[in-house]
């Protein structure tokens, strides 16, 4: 059974800005069983076979859904042909997955966040940070052969909500005449404390970590790190916790 989530449908409004409840009326009756499952419902497409298509999402990931010509049942799940061609994922790219990636890579880009890598690096990724989080620091060091290389951004949104002093060292990093620097040497000293964190926090800065919060619940991110990439495809992929050594290069691309 589907589990509705309140978090998805919140950021799919910000996303596509459809009044899903106005569409709902016009769905038939076995997409309509999908949406009260959870499925959020985006738009339709021609399907091969005599079937209608339709776009969803649920749990932040597309899903390709398949009316049957009488109108009375729908097949959930990827559609192939004879060759093992997977049918769906063209309108689906079209339809859920392109516009969901502009939508979000755009309000990560508007966040505040610290660099660290070169501006010219041709991969960019986010990642929600905290500046108490080991798990972010373990992907801070394992990151480094492609940030050092020049072939990834790493992008910090930083964020405060592990312990009583992650704001205080948030921040100061923030607050640092050159954050990059600063971030560098707390991630290399992170086993020792790492930064000292300011006594007081900024209005301004406080604006930030809240706004950087609430992009991170709205993402549905409920962890640090949670990171944010582009895969082959140019669709927005995300990855919660430090990753295993097999998926970096997936992340990363090649070292």
């Amino acid at each position: 059974m589907l589990k509705k989530s309140l978090a998805v449908s919140a950021v799919l409004f910000t996303w596509l800005g459809l009044t899903l409840a106005a569409q709902a009326k016009e769905w038939p009756a076995p997409i309509k069983a999908l949406e009260a499952q959870g499925v959020e419902v985006i738009g339709t497409f021609a399907a091969p076979g005599g079937l209608t298509g339709y776009a969803g999402i649920v749990d932040q990931q597309p899903l390709s859904i398949y009316l049957t010509a009488d109108g009375k049942q729908a097949i959930v799940g990827p559609m192939m042909d004879a060759k093992g061609a997977n049918l769906s994922q063209e309108p689906l790219d079209k339809l859920v997955s392109k516009p969901m990636t502009g939508k979000i890579w755009k309000q990560l880009e508007s966040s505040t966040w610290i660099a660290d890598g070169s501006k010219n690096a041709p991969r960019v990724i986010y990642t929600f940070t905290d500046p108490n989080c080991p798990y972010c620091n373990k992907f801070w060091n394992d990151a480094r052969p492609w940030v050092s290389a020049g072939k990834v951004q790493l992008r910090h949104v930083i964020v405060a909500i592990l312990r009583d002093t992650s704001a205080g060292k948030a921040a100061a990093l923030l607050s640092a005449p050159d954050a990059q620097s600063a971030l560098t040497q707390h991630e290399q000293q992170h086993a020792s404390g790492g930064v000292k964190p300011l006594s007081q926090v900024s209005e301004k800065v406080r604006a930030q970590l809240d706004a950087n919060h609430k992009l991170m619940q709205q993402l549905g991110a409920s962890a640090t790190p949670t990171i944010f990439y582009k895969d082959a495809s140019g669709n927005l992929q995300k990855m919660q916790g430090a990753p295993p050594a097999e998926m970096l290069v997936k992340i990363m691309g090649p070292r």
